[in-house]
């Protein structure tokens, strides 16, 4: 039950995070907010200023910042529809902006007693792997990037080799202090003794590096795994367009709560089980800004997109998409991601009694 309140935590704080985005933004624009509401269904608490009035609300699934022209236009001067250009992108892009940013302070704040990381520097070599052939990797060096992607941490190595379907790698490893590329490398898993007498299949070589870091440099392992997040996402998107996975691979709330309960139950110590669900915050409040951000209808990347359309309309055409038939769009697109909510969410429960 208490992994259970976690994850509403979770959920509510940020939802919270990003609706503050929105009403701080709009508020440094001058934008009216009629409403700024935590949550969704009957209030529970209101309060009520001059201009705005603060609601929290029972339900810690949604929220909204209810501005002044955004649903449809206003002649108020002030109002969202006749803010310029830069300042409706900064009051769209907000809401992410805080995710993001709430996910990298959770991890700053993770890592804040680090005194080292590890590192993916090459230590051992296996005899017989494909790495021992010439022109490939040497003890000593540290992969900085495998087929273009970049090595943000030692975990990645396994992914990125992972994802590599021809068997031909690119590495840029840093060798003595330089950079040195190697290309069109053909490496292969092989069958190796494990110490209980028996084979393990691998690539061959061992990871074992370790950096001692500053202050600067947890700042900088911290950026790094936010940006590692954000990469996450976008190849899980575009396994999703390529068919590498479906829509059963897609987890709801329901899978998400189920994913903290299980990391809090395998945790060794209270202590433990409060970091892990900690970093697996910093992954959903990463994750909900990038998807934030796709130009789909009804998200805040659909009205960034509409927002560059009408631009370059303006500039053409010298006319925008009546802000009536964008809001169609955005109603629509709600209903088609409700739908697909529906569809994970059952398909969560449904796993949950497999």
């Amino acid at each position: 039950m208490v992994y259970i309140l976690a994850a509403i935590l979770i959920f509510g704080v940020l939802i919270a995070v990003h609706e503050l985005g929105h009403f701080l933004a709009a508020k440094a624009c001058g934008v009216p907010v009629h409403e700024f509401s935590i949550g969704m269904g009957p209030a529970i608490w209101q309060k009520e200023t001059a201009e705005t009035k603060y609601s929290l609300r029972v339900l810690p699934i949604g929220g909204f910042c209810a501005m002044e022209g955004e649903e449809e236009d206003s002649d108020n001067p002030k109002a969202l529809n006749n803010q310029g250009f830069f300042q409706k992108l900064l009051i769209y892009a907000a809401g992410a902006v805080m995710n993001f940013l709430t996910g990298l302070l959770i991890l700053i704040i993770l890592f804040a007693g680090a005194k080292a990381f590890y590192t993916a520097e090459v230590t051992e070599i296996a005899e017989g792997s494909s790495l021992a052939q010439p022109g490939g990797m040497q003890v000593g060096d540290v992969i900085l990037s495998i087929d273009g992607e970049k090595v943000y941490n030692r975990g990645n190595v396994t992914l990125l080799l992972g994802l590599n379907t021809d068997g031909t790698y690119d590495f840029v490893v840093r060798r003595n202090g330089e950079k040195v590329t190697i290309r069109d490398f053909a490496m292969e898993r092989k069958e190796f003794p494990d110490s209980n007498g028996g084979t393990y299949v691998v690539f061959g070589f061992t990871m074992g590096g370790i950096e001692e870091v500053n202050f600067f440099g947890r700042l900088r392992y911290s950026w790094n795994s936010a940006l590692d997040f954000v990469r996450t996402v976008r190849l899980s998107l575009e396994m999703l367009l390529t068919g590498q996975a479906g829509i059963s691979d897609l987890s709801g709330p329901v899978g998400i709560v189920n994913t903290i309960t299980e990391v809090g139950q395998q945790s060794e110590s209270v202590k433990a089980a409060v970091e892990n669900i900690a970093y697996l915050a910093a992954l959903i409040a990463v994750n909900l800004a990038v998807m934030n951000l796709l130009p789909l209808p009804a998200l805040d990347g659909g009205k960034i997109f509409f927002l560059v359309v009408n631009q370059l309309c303006l500039l053409l055409f010298r006319k925008q998409i009546p802000a009536k038939f964008e809001n169609y769009i955005h109603v629509a697109g709600f209903i088609l991601l409700m739908g697909l909510m529906a569809v994970v969410m059952f398909q969560d429960v449904w796993k949950l009694f497999q």
